[in-house]
């Protein structure tokens, strides 16, 4: 009899923790730039910046392997094997949320991703209710053989593998297949910030930011203006929030941030309220651009120009100058700084291209993507 019950109790397990894995790997794994991201996050806070290097494919491989183990657990494939790697995992990362709950500086754990936000505390919570089912699991199955498939098993295993690592790359290559973020299309980025910040018609060029951002070395925190382009440095300095000085609150959300500048002023208002189309052309690094990236972006400046439309670059790359790029040798174009994760919560891409239409968010599309 309490045989008969485990075998039901752990068979209900294997469905609840099966579908929390799938769901959780999926809303990362569509999303390898955000959890490369996060992953970055928890390297520069235990020190380990050396490792940023593999942040991507080591997102892409963990959202994948948590996706398909929830696959291998509902469909009942290598229970054992897959139970004593949802054991480990489990563990390591409720002692890790346990830390981000207590002592390390983490707003979000970004277990769901930027599909639903948990705070460290929440997270934690959440890791003690699944593990006990875990250890149900693997406490019935601890007897079978581990390394023993069956061919079915191994076919399921390799179409199981093949689905959840081909999406991340899928969308690595192109863009999230679901877009959590507020820069979805049909987004009227103006409206939003107006929005949020509640300003009762104060204009954002009346509007002072102050840019917080943490030293990633030190760990220290540091208050910069927008003039300011020390921040711009991603390799020393990790933005945290932004503030706009006047008799608003503080703002924190994703849209408040967006802001385009140069040396000679900030354009934000004049970019996002222009009527007809705008191209905004996004590049990580001016000097790194690919040949087929950089002849596709060229032949965005050359079609912006025959519709009349205005074409602008925005980069986190400094600039300590007013400065104009010709892409492929065409028409040289106005560059602008915006902040490095401001421009990766718009677009999942390292280069790649947004199109406003009447201020409206029209298109985005990785540039490897860019067909017009």
């Amino acid at each position: 009899m309490a045989s008969k019950k485990l075998k039901i109790v752990s068979t209900l397990c294997c469905v609840v923790v099966g579908i929390f894995f799938i769901f959780s790997g999926f809303v990362k794994v569509v999303d390898p730039w955000g959890t490369a991201l996060k992953v970055n996050e928890y390297l520069s806070i235990y020190g380990m910046e050396w490792f940023s290097p593999a942040a991507m494919p080591f997102s892409i491989w963990l959202c994948g392997a948590e996706m398909m183990m929830g696959l291998m657990l509902l469909f009942k494939v290598r229970i054992r094997l897959v139970s004593i790697f949802a054991l480990v995992s489990m563990t390591f990362f409720t002692i890790l949320t346990f830390l981000s709950a207590t002592w390390i500086p983490v707003e979000d754990c970004g277990c769901f991703g930027d599909a639903i936000k948990l705070s460290p505390l929440a997270t934690f919570v959440k890791n003690l209710i699944f593990l006990p089912l875990v250890i149900i699991i693997w406490y019935r199955y601890r007897h079978d053989k581990i390394l023993v498939f069956k061919r079915v098993e191994i076919m399921l295993t390799c179409l199981f593998c093949s689905i959840a690592m081909g999406i991340g790359v899928f969308c690595y290559y192109t863009l999230p297949l679901i877009d959590f973020l507020p820069y979805k299309e049909g987004a009227n980025i103006y409206d939003m910030i107006q929005t949020q910040h509640d300003t009762g018609g104060v204009e954002m060029d009346e509007e002072e930011y102050v840019l917080v951002y943490r030293n990633r070395r030190t760990g220290r925190l540091r208050e910069f203006s927008i003039d300011d382009k020390e921040w711009q440095n991603e390799n020393k300095w990790e933005w945290v929030e932004t503030r706009i000085v006047n008799e608003i609150s503080p703002i924190q959300t994703l849209v408040s941030e967006f802001s385009v500048s140069d040396v000679e002023g900030n354009v934000t208002h004049d970019i996002l309220t222009r009527s007809g189309k705008v191209y905004m052309i996004c590049v990580t690094s001016l000097s790194d651009i690919k040949e087929k990236c950089e002849q596709r972006l060229g032949e965005v400046v050359e079609h912006a120009m025959q519709e009349g439309a205005y074409v602008v670059c925005i980069t986190p790359d400094p600039l300590r100058e007013v400065t104009w790029r010709a892409f492929d040798g065409g028409e040289p174009v106005r560059c602008y700084n915006i902040d490095a994760t401001v421009m990766k919560t718009m677009l999942r891409a390292e280069n790649g291209l947004v199109v406003l239409n009447n201020g409206v968010i029209a298109g985005k599309y990785n540039c490897r993507m860019i067909s017009l």
